[in-house]
């Protein structure tokens, strides 16, 4: 999880513009619910009046109201309105003195109300808004009136205005004959109020209305044309982010890998290393672009929620935590239950992609031995159990949605359930229901998308694990800090060993002991020795794909460790036991040695031309239709195993080296073949150091060294015709391959 968020240190200022963003569409997503239940609540059900301060009042029903003020409210109300031509008042006031207004007018518009009904008359007993209410309000309204039993013309101004003490006690008296419906009640007939008010001065009420709707709506496109910007533009940077850190894992493990040594390489198989740089960092990345998308929204979105609901004073808080407890519940059952199989999976992988590997490249092999059904009940086995791992998780997963829709409309049920209540009791308006709602479910999907991102953590946390593996891995052959390597700029090739002991990591035994000799330009030196004596090893530690265990590895004196490793190696001609070709064509496998710039190599044609006759390669290429521009499939399936060895041989050859290593290169060829190849290989190789591995001694008769090794120890070293006198373990591999007529004659060649 952790090496997840170190990958976005790359990107953090894209990372910091994406939570800006996500920010941003929040707001505007928390803002839209508000806007709904306004056009219900007040665009539709009070016609577009959005609170008790009237717009416009007659000048009867501004006395009237400013007469059940108190006298601070009277001066509130008179700083508000400012009287037009036809004697009617015009609210002037700003926001601040509407909202004070609006908390203190609700109360005198209900009595004046019920005064109206009640056609002024005390004790009238008319209903006020259909509740006792009216009766309070008609019974103090004579307090109030004129002897008549009607208003005066301007009660602000008459002698007979109540004092506050008055007006605070009628309040109290409504109030408490309303209930606990009194705010329902006085918001409703504050509206029916202002609209037959609105009517009586002229006023076009579905003006109003339109212009409230207009307006409300006009502000939920735009908020929602916000949403959807940041919304594209969260998704371009969090799948820029992506890329780039696909792009930067894979470039890290690749350059990482090509690092290794040997020992290395043998802590990971190839289909390891593959699945961890292909399928592994595709997991990661996917999961990165989807946490910068919901992690961090979802988190907004749902505290943004929590408080909005809080802030509907719907009393149905209590909903919401049955929702969360609901959720966490069951996340935490089935991340209990998945998280083992995710981590397993990955293996299951790495599983499949070995036995695919191996069966595909060894098909050959399967088909001679008549393997076929066993090595598909071997795909099959590794396929089933990858198959029943991810069936699981997935029907796991698939529990989740069912039940998350499960939690969603059983809370959507009991919303509306009580919110129904609420409505007919008066405590609760349709617009607030339907506001709840929503954010009841933007929280629920706040825990969803955090849930969905929970189920890819895991495995992506496991991916992201493997890979930090390869790359954190250090590689055990290293250059030195101060390198040596203009110490040989113009190097002659003498290859020295000096004392030198190798053991394999974690071998309990050396597998070279005590190895000296020398081996110098003009010459060749051959080792031989019975099958496991360590003739490969030997050769693998002069490029270096291993470090000595103790004594040094000289070339004209400077220790191949002082050495940077791409100077050790552009002196080296290697063609391994194993031939290698890469897909392209043969010209491309031949120039693969030379130094490479703008996609061309420093090996001219002539040079690779001249190489591949040497190495008795010509006659096959000059019969291909395209000749060097032939294609070479990969792993160079496509031709055979002497023209493998053949190839990887002039490959050797076209670099010109100062020292060539043959690691028993010359198998694949009939006996003609490698007889004139080494004759034109002297002729080439007269300057150059080479050191052949072999197996057969008609290779290394002619080698003017002969090392014999014997369980990694030197048994003898001199040329064919001394070993064969003074070495017993050289005669024994020589009778076991020469005629006694050969072994008489010394069997040059």
């Amino acid at each position: 999880m952790l090496k997840i968020f170190k990958y976005l240190k790359e990107s953090k200022w894209s990372v910091l513009a994406i939570i800006a963003l996500l920010v941003v569409q929040a707001y505007c997503d928390l803002a839209l619910p508000q806007y709904t239940a306004d056009i219900v609540d007040i665009g539709i059900g009070q016609k577009g009046i959005e609170n008790a301060v009237p717009r416009r009042l007659g000048a009867e029903t501004y006395a009237g109201l400013m007469s059940l003020m108190t006298q601070e409210e009277r001066a509130l109300m008179a700083s508000a309105y400012g009287q037009e031509n036809d004697d009617n008042y015009v609210f002037r006031g700003d926001k601040e003195t509407e909202e004070a207004l609006d908390e203190c007018i609700g109360i005198p518009i209900l009595i004046l109300s019920a005064m109206r009904e009640s056609g002024g008359m005390p004790g009238a007993g008319t209903a006020v808004g259909g509740t006792e209410a009216a009766d309070a309000a008609g019974a103090k309204s004579g307090g109030i009136s004129g002897e008549a039993g009607n208003p005066p013309a301007d009660l602000s101004a008459s002698s007979l205005a109540p004092t506050d003490d008055q007006v605070l006690a009628l309040r109290d008296q409504v109030l408490e004959s309303l209930g606990e419906t009194g705010e329902t009640v006085i918001a409703q007939r504050a509206m029916l109020f202002l609209q037959a008010e609105y009517e009586s001065l002229g006023m076009d009420l579905g003006k109003i209305q339109r212009s409230y709707l207009y307006r409300t709506g006009g502000m939920m496109l735009a908020y929602s044309v916000v949403m959807m910007v940041t919304a594209i533009l969260v998704g371009f940077l969090a799948s820029r982010i992506g890329a780039r850190l696909g792009l930067n894992l894979r470039q890290r493990v690749f350059s990482r890998v090509v690092s290794f040594s040997h020992a290395e390489m043998e802590q990971f198989s190839t289909a390891s290393l593959i699945t961890r740089s292909t399928n592994d960092i595709q997991q990661v990345q996917m999961v990165v672009v989807m946490m910068l998308r919901m992690v961090v929204y979802a988190p907004i979105i749902g505290i943004g929620g929590i408080v909005k609901v809080l802030g509907t004073r719907t009393g149905m808080g209590w909903i919401i935590a049955v929702a969360v407890a609901l959720i966490l519940a069951l996340v935490g059952v089935l991340m209990a239950v998945a998280m083992p199989r995710f981590k397993k999976m990955q293996a299951l992988v790495d599983r499949l992609n070995l036995v695919s590997r191996e069966i595909l490249t060894g098909v050959s092999v399967i088909r001679a031995f008549s393997r076929e059904r066993f090595e598909e009940e071997r795909f099959d086995r590794a396929n089933r159990d990858l198959m029943r791992t991810q069936l699981f998780t997935n029907r796991v997963m698939n529990i989740m949605m069912p039940m998350m829709m499960l939690i969603m409309n059983g809370i959507s049920i009991l919303i509306v359930w009580f919110g129904a209540k609420g409505i007919d009791l008066g405590n609760l308006m349709v617009g607030d229901m339907l506001a709840f709602i929503t954010y009841t479910m933007q929280i629920v999907m706040s825990f969803l998308m955090l849930t969905m991102i929970s189920v890819m953590l895991p495995r992506a946390g496991v991916a992201a694990g493997r890979i930090e593996e390869v790359i954190g891995t250090r590689p055990s052959v290293t250059d030195r800090e101060q390198v040596q390597d203009e110490k040989l700029r113009s190097a002659k090739g003498v290859v020295s060993f000096e004392d030198v002991s190798f053991r394999y990591p974690g071998a309990d035994e050396d597998a070279l002991e005590n190895l000296t000799f020398t081996a110098g330009p003009g010459e060749t030196t051959a080792v031989i020795g019975s099958t496991g004596c360590g003739k490969s090893t030997l050769l693998n530690l002069i490029p270096r794909f291993y470090d000595v265990t103790a004594g040094r590895i000289t070339i004209d004196g400077v220790d191949i460790r002082d050495l940077s490793q791409h100077k050790l190696r552009s002196l080296l001609g290697y063609v391994p036991q194993k031939a290698v070709l890469f897909s392209g064509d043969i010209a491309s496998n031949l120039k693969f040695g030379g130094t490479w710039q703008d996609g061309a190599s420093d090996i001219t044609d002539s040079r690779m031309e001249e190489a591949a006759r040497i190495a008795q390669a010509t006659e096959f290429i000059e019969s291909k239709t395209e000749k060097y521009h032939s294609e070479i499939s990969q792993g160079g399936t496509n031709v055979s195993g002497g023209q493998k060895q053949r190839l990887s041989i002039a490959r050797a050859i076209a670099k010109s080296p100062k020292i060539y290593l043959f690691d028993d290169s010359f198998s694949a060829l009939d006996y003609k073949t490698d007889v004139t190849l080494r004759r034109a290989l002297r002729e080439k190789t007269g300057d150059a150091t080479v050191i052949i591995v072999a197996q057969r001694i008609s290779t290394i008769l002619n080698a003017d060294r002969i090392i014999v090794l014997d369980d990694g120890k030197i048994a003898g070293m001199g040329t064919h015709r001394e070993l064969l006198r003074e070495c017993e373990a050289y005669r024994e591999i020589a009778r076991s391959q020469l005629s006694e007529a050969e072994l008489k004659g010394g069997a040059a060649v």
